[in-house]
């Protein structure tokens, strides 16, 4: 093969190369996080905290009841225990009880609320839990799939590094170093021939120009001086 087709098999592999190493770029990307997973994670938690403060303002309401509830027995027992006979005592014991009992009915309206709350709540991280088991169990599997695509990918690009390695070896320096010189300036240090056009600038050649390439010189376009392969 010509020291331009061999060029042009060298770009093709390096395309080929550059390729597979976004795919490997991409893959190691997505491996490295899942964003959906981290903010229903991140949801749950937030869910818990409030499940938590709820379940403890309600914990806080249940033992202001209680001791409400226990000084209301305990005054009700006084007044209507027969042991208090003064009747101004009795009027204070009653004024007492009635407030006693208007913050026991607020207590028990406040904790019946917190009780709503709390269960709205634990309803709400049950269903974030039952999605976000789903969610990690998915992730694994397309961890799993990533991981073997990430694998293949490099085992590809080993085999792709070695081709062109290869094939270099059998390009002459003065060659080689053209090409990366094009390949840095240019992006494509190779274009091919069509129809007597540089497939890099679509300009037509002047037809000494094209018949040289085909013959096997190292010839370069003389619109945009990439180096031109025939077929």
């Amino acid at each position: 093969m010509s020291a331009a087709g061999d060029l042009y098999r060298l770009q093709q592999l390096d395309i080929e190369l550059q390729r597979t190493q976004r795919t490997i770029d991409e893959v190691a990307r997505q491996l490295s996080g899942n964003k959906a997973l981290a903010a229903a994670e991140s949801q749950w938690a937030s869910h818990k905290t409030l499940l938590g403060e709820a379940s403890k303002r309600q914990k806080d309401a249940e033992w202001d009841l209680e001791d409400l509830q226990a000084r209301s027995k305990n005054l009700n027992n006084k007044l209507y225990g027969g042991a208090v006979k003064n009747p101004k005592e009795l009027v204070n014991l009653k004024y007492e009880a009635d407030i006693l009992a208007k913050k026991t009915k607020g207590k028990e309206d406040e904790l019946l609320e917190l009780m709503g709350q709390a269960e709205e709540l634990e309803a709400k991280v049950e269903a974030i839990s039952i999605v976000l088991q789903r969610m990690r169990q998915e992730w694994q599997q397309e961890q799993q799939v990533l991981s073997t695509r990430k694998t293949e990918a490099e085992a590809e690009l080993a085999r792709l590094s070695g081709m062109r390695q290869e094939l270099a070896q059998q390009i002459s320096a003065e060659s080689r170093n053209l090409y990366e010189q094009m390949k840095s300036t240019k992006g494509q240090a190779v274009a091919r021939v069509e129809q007597g056009r540089c497939q890099g600038c679509h300009i037509t050649l002047p037809t000494s120009q094209w018949q040289r390439a085909r013959s096997g010189e190292l010839v370069q376009c003389s619109s945009c001086s990439r180096i031109l392969y025939v077929e």
